[in-house]
């Protein structure tokens, strides 16, 4: 299992806007990933409502996770726009 901690780069955290770009970049990258607190329970990452209800702040530590091929490099970009808060999935890492 493929997985990456990361500090929510955005001040308002995974909020209405942040989670809705997240969750776009985690759909797009193509392979299932899971997104969790520090110390919590795993949730869908293409799903709004799970994100938004994980409650993440803006500088919390979240883990991103996943077992499929190509993980690694979904999930350096997905950490990538959480980490930086960016507007948009990087398209190069």
């Amino acid at each position: 299992m493929a997985e990456r901690r990361v500090n929510v780069g955005w001040a308002e955290g995974l909020h209405a806007r942040p989670a809705s770009i997240f969750v776009r970049a985690a759909t797009a990258a193509g392979v299932p990933v899971t997104i969790a607190k520090a110390d919590g329970t795993p949730v869908n990452a293409a799903s709004m409502l799970a994100v938004l209800g994980l409650g993440a702040k803006g500088g919390e530590e979240i883990v991103l996770a996943s077992d499929a091929e190509g993980a690694e490099v979904a999930l350096d970009r997905l950490a990538k726009l959480v980490a930086e808060g960016l507007e948009e999935l990087p398209e190069t890492v």
